[in-house]
Protein backbone atom coordinates (compact mmCIF):
# COMPACT_ATOMS: atom_id res chain seq x y z
CA UNK A 1 0.00 0.00 0.00
CA UNK A 2 1.71 3.47 -0.51
CA UNK A 3 2.35 5.68 1.80
CA UNK A 4 1.07 9.35 1.43
CA UNK A 5 4.28 11.44 1.55
CA UNK A 6 4.74 14.81 3.77
CA UNK A 7 4.18 17.82 1.83
CA UNK A 8 7.82 18.90 3.45
CA UNK A 9 9.19 15.76 0.82
CA UNK A 10 7.15 16.99 -2.11
CA UNK A 11 8.80 20.44 -2.12
CA UNK A 12 12.18 19.11 -2.06
CA UNK A 13 11.30 16.95 -5.18
CA UNK A 14 11.44 20.37 -7.19
CA UNK A 15 11.51 19.56 -10.61
CA UNK A 16 9.26 16.07 -10.08
CA UNK A 17 6.71 17.98 -8.23
CA UNK A 18 6.60 20.92 -10.82
CA UNK A 19 6.90 18.11 -13.77
CA UNK A 20 3.45 16.81 -11.99
CA UNK A 21 1.91 19.66 -11.37
CA UNK A 22 2.22 20.46 -15.00
CA UNK A 23 0.75 17.71 -15.87
CA UNK A 24 -2.10 17.49 -14.05
CA UNK A 25 -3.22 21.39 -14.78
CA UNK A 26 -2.66 20.48 -18.28
CA UNK A 27 -5.50 17.43 -17.49
CA UNK A 28 -7.45 20.00 -16.38
CA UNK A 29 -7.99 21.96 -18.89
CA UNK A 30 -8.04 19.66 -21.89
CA UNK A 31 -10.95 18.07 -19.75
CA UNK A 32 -12.83 21.12 -18.26
CA UNK A 33 -11.58 23.90 -20.29
CA UNK A 34 -10.52 25.81 -16.99
CA UNK A 35 -6.44 26.89 -17.88
CA UNK A 36 -4.90 26.86 -14.11
CA UNK A 37 -1.63 26.66 -15.82
CA UNK A 38 -0.62 30.41 -15.32
CA UNK A 39 -1.95 30.60 -11.96
CA UNK A 40 0.50 31.73 -9.29
CA UNK A 41 2.31 28.04 -8.52
CA UNK A 42 2.78 28.53 -4.99
CA UNK A 43 -1.21 28.92 -4.36
CA UNK A 44 -1.78 26.37 -6.88
CA UNK A 45 0.81 23.82 -5.11
CA UNK A 46 -0.76 25.11 -1.60
CA UNK A 47 -4.52 23.84 -2.83
CA UNK A 48 -3.43 20.27 -4.66
CA UNK A 49 -1.29 19.28 -1.40
CA UNK A 50 -4.18 20.53 1.12
CA UNK A 51 -6.38 17.83 -1.15
CA UNK A 52 -3.43 15.09 -0.71
CA UNK A 53 -3.73 15.45 3.29
CA UNK A 54 -7.79 15.81 3.08
CA UNK A 55 -7.72 12.35 0.79
CA UNK A 56 -5.08 10.92 2.04
CA UNK A 57 -3.36 10.54 -1.36
CA UNK A 58 0.26 9.75 -1.59
CA UNK A 59 1.08 11.72 -4.99
CA UNK A 60 0.20 14.88 -7.58
CA UNK A 61 0.35 11.81 -10.48
CA UNK A 62 -2.35 10.34 -8.38
CA UNK A 63 -4.36 13.62 -8.29
CA UNK A 64 -4.29 13.20 -11.97
CA UNK A 65 -5.26 9.79 -12.28
CA UNK A 66 -8.45 10.52 -10.23
CA UNK A 67 -9.32 13.66 -12.15
CA UNK A 68 -8.96 11.91 -15.42
CA UNK A 69 -11.24 8.63 -14.24
CA UNK A 70 -14.07 10.55 -11.65
CA UNK A 71 -16.04 13.19 -12.92
CA UNK A 72 -16.82 13.96 -9.15
CA UNK A 73 -13.36 14.18 -8.42
CA UNK A 74 -12.53 16.30 -11.04
CA UNK A 75 -15.18 19.21 -9.65
CA UNK A 76 -14.16 19.16 -6.19
CA UNK A 77 -10.61 20.18 -7.79
CA UNK A 78 -12.12 22.78 -9.52
CA UNK A 79 -13.91 24.44 -6.46
CA UNK A 80 -10.44 24.14 -4.51
CA UNK A 81 -8.73 25.71 -7.12
CA UNK A 82 -11.53 28.69 -7.28
CA UNK A 83 -10.84 31.58 -4.53
CA UNK A 84 -13.89 32.51 -2.58
CA UNK A 85 -12.89 34.83 0.16
CA UNK A 86 -15.01 37.77 0.81
CA UNK A 87 -16.88 39.14 3.11
CA UNK A 88 -19.51 42.21 2.98
CA UNK A 89 -18.14 45.90 2.62
CA UNK A 90 -14.59 44.35 2.85
CA UNK A 91 -11.47 46.77 3.52
CA UNK A 92 -14.50 49.36 4.34
CA UNK A 93 -12.02 52.64 3.65
CA UNK A 94 -12.75 51.32 -0.50
CA UNK A 95 -15.85 51.50 0.16
CA UNK A 96 -15.37 54.72 1.72
CA UNK A 97 -13.37 55.74 -0.83
CA UNK A 98 -15.79 54.73 -3.73
CA UNK A 99 -18.25 56.93 -2.21
CA UNK A 100 -16.14 60.24 -2.15
CA UNK A 101 -14.02 59.32 -5.14
CA UNK A 102 -15.98 57.31 -7.81
CA UNK A 103 -20.10 58.05 -7.10
CA UNK A 104 -19.88 62.43 -8.03
CA UNK A 105 -18.59 60.97 -11.41
CA UNK A 106 -21.52 58.32 -11.71
CA UNK A 107 -24.10 60.38 -10.78
CA UNK A 108 -23.20 62.08 -14.50
CA UNK A 109 -24.25 59.07 -16.18
CA UNK A 110 -27.87 58.29 -17.02
CA UNK A 111 -27.22 54.51 -16.69
CA UNK A 112 -24.16 52.94 -14.94
CA UNK A 113 -22.31 49.63 -15.74
CA UNK A 114 -20.75 47.64 -13.06
CA UNK A 115 -18.42 44.45 -13.63
CA UNK A 116 -17.45 42.80 -10.40
CA UNK A 117 -14.81 40.20 -11.75
CA UNK A 118 -14.13 37.17 -9.42
CA UNK A 119 -17.68 38.08 -7.22
CA UNK A 120 -17.50 34.72 -5.02
CA UNK A 121 -20.16 34.05 -3.02
CA UNK A 122 -21.76 37.99 -3.65
CA UNK A 123 -21.03 39.73 -0.30
CA UNK A 124 -19.05 42.25 -2.05
CA UNK A 125 -22.06 42.57 -4.88
CA UNK A 126 -24.57 43.03 -2.04
CA UNK A 127 -22.44 45.65 -0.51
CA UNK A 128 -22.12 47.69 -3.69
CA UNK A 129 -25.81 47.52 -4.22
CA UNK A 130 -26.21 48.68 -0.91
CA UNK A 131 -24.22 51.72 -1.98
CA UNK A 132 -25.52 52.38 -5.16
CA UNK A 133 -29.01 52.58 -3.40
CA UNK A 134 -27.84 54.84 -0.20
CA UNK A 135 -26.53 57.29 -2.87
CA UNK A 136 -30.06 56.72 -4.96
CA UNK A 137 -28.44 55.41 -8.18
CA UNK A 138 -29.34 51.44 -8.13
CA UNK A 139 -32.48 52.24 -10.39
CA UNK A 140 -29.82 53.38 -13.27
CA UNK A 141 -27.24 51.05 -12.59
CA UNK A 142 -26.33 47.36 -13.49
CA UNK A 143 -23.90 45.32 -11.38
CA UNK A 144 -22.38 42.42 -13.78
CA UNK A 145 -21.48 39.74 -10.79
CA UNK A 146 -19.48 37.19 -12.71
CA UNK A 147 -16.90 34.21 -11.59
CA UNK A 148 -15.49 30.90 -13.06
CA UNK A 149 -17.29 29.14 -10.40
CA UNK A 150 -20.54 28.14 -10.97
CA UNK A 151 -21.38 26.84 -7.62
CA UNK A 152 -20.65 29.65 -5.35
CA UNK A 153 -22.48 31.75 -8.08
CA UNK A 154 -25.83 30.00 -7.29
CA UNK A 155 -25.12 30.97 -3.55
CA UNK A 156 -24.30 34.42 -4.04
CA UNK A 157 -27.86 34.46 -6.04
CA UNK A 158 -29.54 33.59 -2.94
CA UNK A 159 -28.03 36.54 -0.52
CA UNK A 160 -28.56 34.15 2.13
CA UNK A 161 -25.23 34.44 4.96
CA UNK A 162 -24.34 33.33 7.86
CA UNK A 163 -26.11 35.32 10.47
CA UNK A 164 -23.36 34.78 13.32
CA UNK A 165 -20.90 37.32 10.65
CA UNK A 166 -23.30 40.30 10.74
CA UNK A 167 -21.71 41.79 13.51
CA UNK A 168 -18.54 41.91 11.57
CA UNK A 169 -19.96 42.95 8.50
CA UNK A 170 -22.05 45.94 10.51
CA UNK A 171 -18.91 47.44 11.75
CA UNK A 172 -17.64 47.12 8.06
CA UNK A 173 -20.91 48.89 6.85
CA UNK A 174 -20.53 51.53 8.91
CA UNK A 175 -16.82 52.08 8.56
CA UNK A 176 -17.54 52.18 5.19
CA UNK A 177 -19.89 55.77 5.72
CA UNK A 178 -23.66 53.74 6.06
CA UNK A 179 -26.58 56.06 6.67
CA UNK A 180 -28.88 53.43 7.93
CA UNK A 181 -29.23 50.58 10.10
CA UNK A 182 -27.03 47.71 8.73
CA UNK A 183 -29.98 45.46 9.56
CA UNK A 184 -32.66 47.50 7.88
CA UNK A 185 -31.38 45.14 4.91
CA UNK A 186 -31.85 41.63 6.04
CA UNK A 187 -34.33 39.55 7.34
CA UNK A 188 -33.04 36.65 9.63
CA UNK A 189 -33.81 33.45 11.16
CA UNK A 190 -31.68 31.00 13.46
CA UNK A 191 -29.37 30.36 10.72
CA UNK A 192 -28.68 32.98 8.10
CA UNK A 193 -29.30 36.28 7.38
CA UNK A 194 -31.30 36.95 3.89
CA UNK A 195 -30.71 40.35 2.10
CA UNK A 196 -33.85 42.19 0.43
CA UNK A 197 -34.81 40.78 -2.71
CA UNK A 198 -34.46 44.57 -4.10
CA UNK A 199 -30.58 44.11 -4.23
CA UNK A 200 -31.47 41.52 -6.61
CA UNK A 201 -33.14 43.51 -8.90
CA UNK A 202 -30.06 45.42 -10.80
CA UNK A 203 -27.37 42.72 -10.43
CA UNK A 204 -26.94 40.17 -13.10
CA UNK A 205 -24.78 36.65 -12.23
CA UNK A 206 -22.81 35.10 -14.90
CA UNK A 207 -20.28 32.27 -14.92
CA UNK A 208 -17.25 33.93 -16.58
CA UNK A 209 -13.10 32.85 -16.56
CA UNK A 210 -10.58 35.88 -16.74
CA UNK A 211 -7.85 33.51 -17.99
CA UNK A 212 -9.94 32.43 -21.43
CA UNK A 213 -12.74 34.61 -21.46
CA UNK A 214 -13.34 37.80 -23.49
CA UNK A 215 -14.96 41.04 -22.78
CA UNK A 216 -18.88 40.81 -22.97
CA UNK A 217 -19.69 44.84 -22.82
CA UNK A 218 -18.30 48.36 -21.98
CA UNK A 219 -18.01 49.18 -18.15
CA UNK A 220 -18.37 52.51 -15.88
CA UNK A 221 -16.48 50.81 -13.43
CA UNK A 222 -14.47 47.28 -13.43
CA UNK A 223 -14.09 45.63 -9.91
CA UNK A 224 -11.47 42.47 -9.23
CA UNK A 225 -10.23 42.69 -5.86
CA UNK A 226 -7.19 40.14 -4.51
CA UNK A 227 -7.81 37.63 -7.18
CA UNK A 228 -4.73 38.62 -10.00
CA UNK A 229 -2.42 38.14 -6.76
CA UNK A 230 -3.19 34.14 -7.23
CA UNK A 231 -2.23 34.67 -11.08
CA UNK A 232 1.34 34.84 -12.84
CA UNK A 233 2.46 37.84 -14.08
CA UNK A 234 2.06 37.25 -17.30
CA UNK A 235 -1.30 36.46 -16.78
CA UNK A 236 -1.78 39.27 -14.64
CA UNK A 237 -0.86 41.48 -17.70
CA UNK A 238 -3.55 39.45 -20.05
CA UNK A 239 -6.28 40.39 -17.09
CA UNK A 240 -5.52 43.86 -17.11
CA UNK A 241 -5.06 44.28 -20.92
CA UNK A 242 -8.66 42.59 -20.63
CA UNK A 243 -10.02 44.98 -18.16
CA UNK A 244 -8.54 47.89 -20.01
CA UNK A 245 -10.60 47.37 -23.00
CA UNK A 246 -13.53 46.61 -21.22
CA UNK A 247 -13.71 50.31 -19.54
CA UNK A 248 -15.50 52.99 -20.80
CA UNK A 249 -13.78 56.52 -21.43
CA UNK A 250 -13.08 57.61 -17.94
CA UNK A 251 -14.23 53.69 -16.36
CA UNK A 252 -13.02 53.17 -13.21
CA UNK A 253 -10.37 50.49 -12.31
CA UNK A 254 -10.66 48.80 -8.66
CA UNK A 255 -8.31 46.71 -7.17
CA UNK A 256 -7.42 44.66 -4.03
CA UNK A 257 -5.26 46.13 -1.20
CA UNK A 258 -2.74 43.64 -1.91
CA UNK A 259 -2.68 44.51 -6.26
CA UNK A 260 -1.10 47.33 -8.18
CA UNK A 261 -0.69 48.68 -11.61
CA UNK A 262 2.66 50.14 -10.87
CA UNK A 263 4.10 47.28 -12.71
CA UNK A 264 2.46 46.97 -15.46
CA UNK A 265 2.60 48.23 -19.01
CA UNK A 266 -0.97 49.72 -18.67
CA UNK A 267 -0.57 52.19 -15.80
CA UNK A 268 0.84 55.02 -18.34
CA UNK A 269 -3.57 54.49 -19.47
CA UNK A 270 -4.51 55.62 -15.93
CA UNK A 271 -4.43 58.00 -13.25
CA UNK A 272 -4.79 57.12 -9.33
CA UNK A 273 -8.02 58.48 -7.66
CA UNK A 274 -7.43 56.86 -4.47
CA UNK A 275 -3.91 54.92 -4.56
CA UNK A 276 -4.06 53.44 -1.18
CA UNK A 277 -7.03 51.92 -2.15
CA UNK A 278 -5.81 50.72 -5.52
CA UNK A 279 -8.82 52.91 -7.44
CA UNK A 280 -7.71 54.27 -11.06
CA UNK A 281 -9.42 56.01 -13.75
CA UNK A 282 -9.11 55.71 -17.42
CA UNK A 283 -7.43 58.48 -19.09
CA UNK A 284 -7.08 57.45 -22.93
Amino acid sequence: MEQFQPLEQNIQLNKQTNLEIDLLLEAIYRLSGYDFRQYNRSSISRRIFNRMRINNIPTISRIQEKVIHDKEFLEQILNDFSINVTEMFRNPSFFKAFREKVIPTLREYPEIRIWHAGCATGEEVYSMAILLQEEGLIDRAVIYATDMNEQVLEKAKKGAFPIHKMQAYTKNYMLAGGVHAFSEYYNTDYQYAYFHPTLLKNIIFAQHNLVTDQSFNEFHVVLCRNVLIYFSPKLQSQVHQLFYESLSEQGFLCLGDKETLRFDEVISKYSEIASNERIYQKIY
